[in-house]
């Protein structure tokens, strides 16, 4: 038995092959239910936890199956040849396998250093592994330990904290400068990835109102009606302007959409209540000058890619102190793996130590019955019980001592604590004299 990842991800494929080899959270469910029924018939000790994102596929398992098993089942799984595959795998053991889980539940081996949704998705991952019964004890060890890990990276380096996507630096600037933005209006312009997701972080920071400008008021409307907000058409920019407090802009437009003098009259409107701005179009949506109007506070992409490299260092430095703390975990798991792997041999001798005990003391009782004295039946016993339980160990310090072997004498010594004895003896003997 042994822990095992394989795995494929971001840094090992392109998005062409992962999403090939990805589980849907139904098909998932079914395979967990298949791998369930080779566990009850085949494999009664093994387990299986399977996490699937849109970055990365991985397998992990405490289980006697090799690298080779588990390729040739996750191809098969995925109609795919194993050979083609084996190219954008990676497989870890043991400690290795350890180490890797720790870091992708810190984030540390995410596309986004430090992002928090893998935690959430890799917990899903055991609850669905436990439910299906394919999570053992090993593997939830392994799992629990590495989320108090996860905890301790990012309360202690502070690995999260500071934004490192565009959106979300974005959002975080406009939170410096208005502190509390549940009574702020905030117009973003454009309806694609990087807009719904300044929606999202806006709408986490309790955002007052939402308003989102498109070319196609159907999807302006859409978006919006994900964050209880407004949808409106790019022409109708300057009507709804003098209302907002935060504008984001990010669209594919050619030309401006936002000129000074419509940010004039806004201002005048707004009688000089301060805006914040943030262009992240390349080329610009909003022009240039703005930038030159009082109370306007207008951020380009540069400016905000400066913000990010700045907190990415930050971050770097955080996923170093990170990786300390993981190698420490890393040890702890690893020495519970061996306690646990000890604790066979451990039963296996006090086994051995009852069924001498059982058959020496029948024996005492047939004595007994067959008219021995209480005496004799105790002498028996005694010197039984002394010799069966001493041969084994004798035997071995006897080879020992014949063939030099002062490693096994010393751990002799130290197992059943001789020195201890020897020393206790020579105490009675002094006090004997004594007397």
């Amino acid at each position: 038995m042994s822990l095992r990842v394989i795995g494929i991800n971001h840094k090992t494929a392109p998005v062409a092959i992962r999403e090939k080899v990805a589980f849907s959270p139904d098909g998932l469910i079914e395979t967990l239910s298949q791998i369930k029924n080779d566990i009850e018939n085949n494999h009664k000790d093994n387990e299986v936890i399977i996490l699937s994102t849109c970055n990365r596929t991985e397998i992990y398992t405490y289980s006697n199956y090799t690298e080779e098993q588990i390729l040739d089942w996750l191809s098969k799984e995925h109609g795919m040849d194993s050979h083609n595959l084996k190219e954008y795998i990676y497989n870890h053991a043991n400690g290795e396998a350890i180490k890797h889980v720790m870091r992708v539940a810190s984030g540390l081996d995410s596309m986004v250093l430090g992002e928090p949704q893998i935690f959430g998705q890799l917990k899903g991952a055991l609850k669905t592994a436990s439910e299906k019964k394919t999570a053992g004890t090993t593997l939830k060890r392994l799992m629990q330990h590495a989320f108090s890990t996860a905890k301790k990276v990012r309360t202690q380096t502070g690995i999260g904290t500071n934004p490192v996507s565009v959106a979300f630096a974005a959002v975080n600037l406009a939170k410096q400068i208005f502190s509390n933005l549940d009574n702020k209006t905030a117009l973003l312009i454009g309806a694609g990835e990087t807009i719904e997701l300044v929606g999202k972080h806006l709408n986490n920071a309790n955002i007052g109102k939402v308003i989102i400008a498109n070319r196609s008021v159907e999807k302006a409307t859409q978006l919006a009606n994900e964050f209880n907000g407004l949808g409106i058409t790019l022409q109708d920019i300057g009507d709804y302007l003098p209302d907002a407090d935060i504008v984001i802009s990010s669209t594919a437009a050619p030309m401006p959409i936002i000129g000074k003098g419509t940010v004039e009259a806004a201002l005048k409107k707004r009688k000089h209540k301060p805006i914040f701005m943030v262009d992240i179009a390349v080329p610009r949506d909003i022009e240039e000058e703005v930038g030159e109007l009082d109370d306007i506070y207008l951020y380009t992409v540069d400016d905000l890619q400066s913000v990010i490299e700045d907190n990415m260092k930050s971050r770097q430095e955080a996923a170093l102190q990170g990786e300390e703390m993981i190698a420490e975990e890393v040890e702890s798991f690893m020495g519970w793996m061996r306690a646990q792997d000890q604790m066979s041999l451990i039963k296996s001798y006090r086994d051995k130590i009852s069924t001498i005990q059982d058959e020496t003391l029948d024996k005492a009782l047939k004595l007994l019955k067959n008219g021995s004295t209480a005496d004799e039946a105790l002498s028996f016993l005694a010197h039984t019980l002394t010799n069966k339980l001493a041969h084994d160990a004798t035997v071995a310090m006897n080879k020992a001592a014949h063939s030099g072997d002062h490693k096994l004498l010393e751990a002799s010594d130290k197992l059943l604590n001789l020195s201890t004895v020897e020393t206790q003896t020579e105490s009675t003997d002094k006090e004997n004299n004594k007397q």
